[in-house]
């Protein structure tokens, strides 16, 4: 897995006309198919988690009138075992395989959409499919950019790296300042930081495709990492566009 981290600054190959090769576009297109599906399930299980009174039940406190009102301890397990599976494997997997990285990728995903439930409990309907267009287009329109730029987009990538650990601590500082000021600009940060490392990532898998050669094992496991990395993204910015699209029920 190490060999996937985006945190190593990675030159991109001088390859001619990388953008019209065509064993690039079918693996770019292969990654980002994982990242579609991946999404639909997540969408498929956080409506089951949200609108099943028996699962949601388990996860989350609601009211009478079926608001949010905060989560149980199963919920709170689930919400952060994406977490805890990801700093696992970054230890475990040295030598990963197509069905490991698989496996990890599908159950981040379920994970993440079980505990997307919260955000359909939280915001109207209307608003967070509004949102989640939006960021879908967005997604689409940066990672185009960072897939067919010459620019090298690493050094700003190391930045927005570090810009990703500190959005970690002032969003922990905010639990407990509960500041609405401070939790704007968190927001605004983080749009801004997940918009730029969805073309920065783009452009990474570009890069990782041509040192990997022939290897299609190792393509496959590239191909798993890299929809992961970017289903993240899309999450995380899917939640920042929510503090200013979303409507509150």
């Amino acid at each position: 897995m190490t060999d996937f981290n985006r945190g190593i600054p990675r030159a991109i190959p001088a390859v001619a006309d990388m953008a019209r090769d065509a064993g690039l576009r079918r693996f770019m297109i292969g990654v980002h198919n994982k990242v579609a599906l991946g999404l639909v399930l997540s969408g498929a299980i956080a409506y089951v988690t949200s609108s099943v009174p028996p699962i949601r039940d388990l996860l989350f406190v609601v009211d009478g009138a079926g608001r949010l009102r905060g989560m149980t301890v199963l919920g709170m397990i689930v919400a952060f075992a994406p977490l805890v599976i990801l700093l696992g494997a970054a230890f475990a997997m040295r030598q990963p395989s197509v069905r490991g990285s698989g496996l990890l990728y599908w159950s981040i995903v379920s994970l993440i959409g079980a505990s997307l439930g919260v955000l359909v409990l939280t915001y109207t309907g209307q608003s967070v499919a509004t949102t989640f267009f939006v960021t879908a287009a967005s997604f689409g329109a940066l990672s185009l950019f960072g897939y067919t730029t010459k620019r090298d987009l690493s050094p700003i990538g190391s930045f927005l790296i570090v810009g990703v650990f500190g959005l970690i601590i002032a969003s922990i500082v905010n639990i407990f300042l509960r500041s609405a000021a401070m939790a704007f600009v968190i927001s605004a940060a983080g749009v801004l930081i997940f918009a730029g490392l969805i073309a920065y990532d783009t452009q990474r898998l570009k890069a990782i495709y041509y040192e990997l050669g022939a290897d299609q094992a190792a393509r496959g496991v590239a191909t798993n990492f890299g929809a992961l990395t970017l289903y993240i993204n899309f999450i995380n910015l899917f939640q920042f566009l929510l503090h200013f699209m979303g409507q509150r029920r």
